[in-house]
């Protein structure tokens, strides 16, 4: 992605392709890879656990990118086997001590450093409670890899930039490996055989159109749904945490109901779009936002919606869209750092690790 030094807000600027947060985002596709390759395995030996096994519920365990990703785990678990599915407050556990009913259920943890207490003290509640752990940790010396049942090391290997990348996603092609496996789903099977040389295609588009738009911004929404939600909200989080850009993401069902009086003339949004209906909800949307005189850059596979700008994306089955999305995101989001007079790789007031309690 060209960078247009024009638009920097310092007169040393960092080059956005020699950053930490360019660097790992682009080994994306090499860390699936591994992933697939490594866990093999581990991931027919969980599918056939799992049919034999099914859980009642599935509990997962997460903070910051990590539980976005769990959210399109969410996703897939709920469309895909219609098995209740929800996030654990970790709070609960931690500050609370409180007990927890989980025998025959599943508990789905995901994290980088496999060592934030409170997610922690989450799972070894339901471990003992019953529940069958699967952990998906980048670190395998982790105390988290040493309480999964099942662990699916994430292969991203060392990630030092703050903000996560190629470990998101990774973890998101580690939920979409587990779901083939445990459904025996062929379609998706072949896509994520296809994702890692995907991933790279993805990281080579172009959507630097967006950068005008956003170099001054101050407030922006992120909208997806579905399978996509996980990834507007890694990207509002990440305009947040990079760029110091206040955004906030959104299901295109869930902007309707007060959030969207807000969006006017100027107003950036970031449409992500994927496949099937989730898609069309999305684009309506951006339509919508588009009439009113907002500002609208719209990702999508299917092309160009009038009254928008356009940023290219990938088709593959709906579900592996959001991670080809975020791919391409994670450029423009460096790129954008750096246009914003920053750098993304260390961002003020944040640790790599967060040790929450």
């Amino acid at each position: 992605m060209p960078h247009s030094s024009t638009l920097s807000t310092t007169p040393d600027a960092i080059d956005p392709d020699t950053t930490l947060m360019f660097r790992e985002a682009s080994e994306g596709a090499d860390t699936v890879r591994r992933f697939l390759h490594r866990n093999r395995s581990a991931l027919i030996a969980l599918g056939e656990h799992l049919r034999a096994h099914p859980p009642a519920s599935v509990t997962t365990c997460a903070r910051g990118s990590s539980d976005h990703a769990a959210t399109y785990g969410k996703y897939l678990i709920e469309t895909m086997l219609g098995i209740p599915t929800s996030s654990a407050a970790l709070s609960v556990f931690s500050l609370y001590d409180a007990p927890v009913v989980a025998a025959g259920s599943l508990c789905l943890a995901i994290s980088q450093s496999g060592r934030s207490p409170d997610l922690l003290a989450a799972v070894v509640a339901h471990k003992r409670a019953g529940a069958h752990v699967i952990a998906l940790v980048n670190d395998e010396t982790s105390p988290l890899a040493a309480l999964a049942d099942t662990l699916l090391p994430l292969e991203a290997g060392a990630e030092r930039s703050v903000a996560a990348t190629k470990s998101y996603i990774a973890s998101l092609a580690g939920l979409a490996a587990i779901v083939a496996a445990w459904t025996r789903d062929e379609a998706l099977n072949t896509a994520l055989d296809l994702l890692p040389d995907q991933l790279e295609q993805a990281f080579a588009l172009d959507w630097t159109p967006a950068l005008p738009v956003l170099a001054e911004a101050r407030n922006l929404f992120v909208i997806g749904r579905g399978y996509g939600l996980a990834v507007a909200q890694e990207a509002a989080l990440k305009f947040k945490e990079t760029c110091a850009l206040h955004a906030e993401g959104f299901s295109s069902a869930e902007v309707r109901h007060g959030p969207m009086a807000i969006v006017g003339p100027g107003f950036p949004v970031l449409a992500l779009a994927t496949g099937g209906t989730a898609g069309d909800s999305v684009r309506a949307v951006a339509s919508e936002f588009a009439e009113r005189g907002a500002t609208v850059l719209l990702a999508d596979a299917a092309g160009p919606l009038e009254g928008t700008l356009h940023c290219p994306s990938l088709p593959t089955v709906p579900a592996l869209e959001p991670i080809l999305l975020i791919q391409s995101f994670y450029r423009l989001a460096n790129a954008l750092s750096v246009t914003r007079g920053l750098d993304p790789d260390s961002p003020p007031h944040l640790n790599k690790v967060t040790r929450t309690v």
